[in-house]
């Protein structure tokens, strides 16, 4: 268990980007771990097909932290598809032990020691799951 929680986990999860509301969201996502009650919700505000404004309140654990502070530093111009390929590409590392998701994405490589711990994964899972929902619906 304590592999788990890094130095770099606890870096990033000491650094969350974009932290907050945004006033004028075109939309919010708010997702809920059930197992350990971490919540995380999203603002976003598309232009062009690309995410121009985000802001996330997270009150999660050290690994949605880190988590969060991943898709915070990465999601500000980024497309639906981009967001889709992230979440399933996160989704993917996670539960089968697939690559990385690609840049901007990248970041998630401090979260692989979580792989062997499925209790932890839906936490891990809701900033990009609440950003890329959020995008879809604005």
């Amino acid at each position: 268990m304590m592999k788990l929680y890094s130095g770099r986990i606890l870096e990033l999860a000491a650094d969350i980007p974009h932290v907050g509301r945004l006033e004028n969201p075109q939309a919010t996502s708010r997702k809920r771990s059930p197992l350990c009650g971490s919540v995380v919700t999203v603002d976003v505000v598309m232009d062009a097909g690309r995410v121009v404004a985000f802001a996330q309140d997270v009150k999660a654990c050290a690994l949605g932290q880190a988590a969060a502070a991943i898709v915070g530093r990465a999601v500000i111009g980024c497309t639906i598809s981009d967001l889709r390929d992230a979440r399933d590409a996160l989704r993917r590392m996670l539960a089968d032990g697939g690559p990385v998701p690609p840049a901007p994405f990248d970041g998630f490589a401090a979260l692989e020691p979580a792989r062997d711990f499925r209790n932890r994964h839906a936490s891990i899972l809701l900033a990009i799951e609440a950003a890329t929902e959020a995008a879809e619906t604005a």
